[in-house]
């Protein structure tokens, strides 16, 4: 007779997304679930994610949609192939929380923030067993493979689960829980770790005095933002010390590995994205009439105050004739030298490399031990992408544990029984 799935013990190290869909998962099925945090409470990060409006996942094509993840999408399609945009909607509306479709394709619970979600998935683990062991850091493990932590008062704990997963996030906004620390825990038995950097992050750029005292804090609305031949639309932030905001995080990688190639990278901003240039030239053609450069960009073009400082950053003495004006004003150069810091970036990228796991997300040199979550070595934009990625993971590595462990989970499933899976 198989054993009783109640006879197996599986530590859970992060209490983000990614460990709460493995523990439930792994509690569904009957396992002895304890979730490890350094935190005081758990979801730490995805509460501050809910301040932004909760940004679940998009809408968009499947095909589009695995798309984001570039160079990583060969083994995450078939993760979110199996835990699908619409699999996720299904299970956060199980919980209770409704979600709906942004005019831009992204999903968001109708509470548009974090913690109604949270208060409803913590009640449904409690109901299933799951138990917290909070303000326990993890220090690796023991020479006989046991678990090591240290408890609130620093004192000792060890464990020996039948399993591990490893969830505990990347390196950026360590104050809610994730600091990467784990990366030297995780060399020194000898697994390779591609080195944690900011991704979805700003960028520092060297602003005059006039443009940090009087712009600071500034949106760009409606701008369109190319680099090497790749163009986005959205918004930006002028920051004190450069530039952030929606459209610049879907440029972050390419910027980001250009300024470590070449020290600098080049920017282009279309300040006028829905006139082309010949209609922007005819407008820039008007008489002037006796208006100031000011006025006349602001009522001919439709600039901001903080557009027509962007324009002078790149060009002090605006061109006078109107073609070369309406060139600059649809491609704007920004040099940017250098990015914000990995503890103020939306997310990180670098981490474990596929290469170091098997199908199942576990560490080929340390068997039972699996990884998930923003740990491992991807990167996307953001739109819902981040968070997709993370439930899948957590859901594939308990889905590894379970295959392991010889547990069947034909039938598991995190979605409610009226949901259907659209097409």
């Amino acid at each position: 007779m198989p054993p009783s799935p109640s006879s197996f013990e599986v530590a859970i190290i992060g209490g983000g997304p990614a460990g709460l869909i493995a523990a439930e998962v792994l509690s569904r099925a009957g396992l002895v679930v304890i979730v490890y945090d350094r935190m005081p409470s758990v979801g730490r990060k995805l509460l501050m994610a809910g301040r932004g409006g909760l940004n679940l996942t998009h809408s968009e094509d499947f095909g589009r949609f695995v798309a984001r993840y570039a160079e990583a999408r060969p083994k995450l399609e078939p993760l979110i192939e199996a835990f699908r945009p619409e699999d996720l909607r299904a299970w956060c509306e199980g919980l209770g929380q409704e979600t709906f479709v942004g005019s831009s394709g992204r999903v968001f619970p109708k509470a548009f923030k974090a913690s109604p979600l949270l208060r409803a998935w913590l009640a449904r683990l409690d109901e299933r067993g799951v138990r917290f062991a909070l303000r326990h850091r993890w220090q690796g493990w023991d020479d006989e493979g046991r678990l090591i932590f240290t408890d609130a008062a620093g004192a000792p704990v060890q464990a020996r689960p039948d399993a591990t997963i490893l969830a505990l996030g990347g390196a950026s906004w360590p104050r809610l829980g994730s600091d990467g620390t784990w990366a030297d825990l995780l060399a020194q038995r000898g697994i390779a770790v591609s080195a944690l950097r900011p991704a979805n992050m700003g960028f520092l750029c060297p602003w005059s005095e006039i443009m940090r005292s009087r712009h600071e804090g500034e949106p760009l609305k409606r701008i369109a933002l190319t680099f090497e031949g790749a163009t986005v639309r959205g918004e930006a932030i002028v920051t004190r010390d450069g530039i952030e905001g929606g459209a610049v995080y879907a440029l972050s990688a390419r910027l980001r590995d250009a300024i470590a190639q070449d020290g600098s990278a080049l920017l282009h901003i279309d300040l006028r994205p829905d006139l082309s240039h010949e209609a922007l030239l005819k407008k820039l053609s008007l008489p002037r009439k006796g208006q100031s450069a000011s006025t006349f960009l602001r009522k001919s073009a439709g600039l901001s105050p903080v557009g027509i400082a962007l324009l002078r950053e790149a060009s002090p003495a605006l061109p006078g004739e109107p073609g070369a004006l309406a060139r600059l004003i649809k491609a704007v150069p920004l040099r940017l030298t250098g990015t914000k810091s990995l503890d103020r970036a939306i997310s990180s990228a670098g981490g474990v490399p596929f290469s170091e796991l098997d199908e199942h997300l576990m560490l080929r040199r340390m068997p039972g031990v699996f990884v998930a979550g923003e740990m491992l070595d991807w990167e996307a934009p953001t739109g819902g992408y981040l968070l997709q990625a993370t439930f899948v993971t957590g859901l594939a590595a308990a889905r590894g544990v379970l295959a392991r462990l010889r547990i069947p989970d034909a039938a598991l499933t995190l979605k409610p029984p009226s949901a259907t899976r659209q097409t």
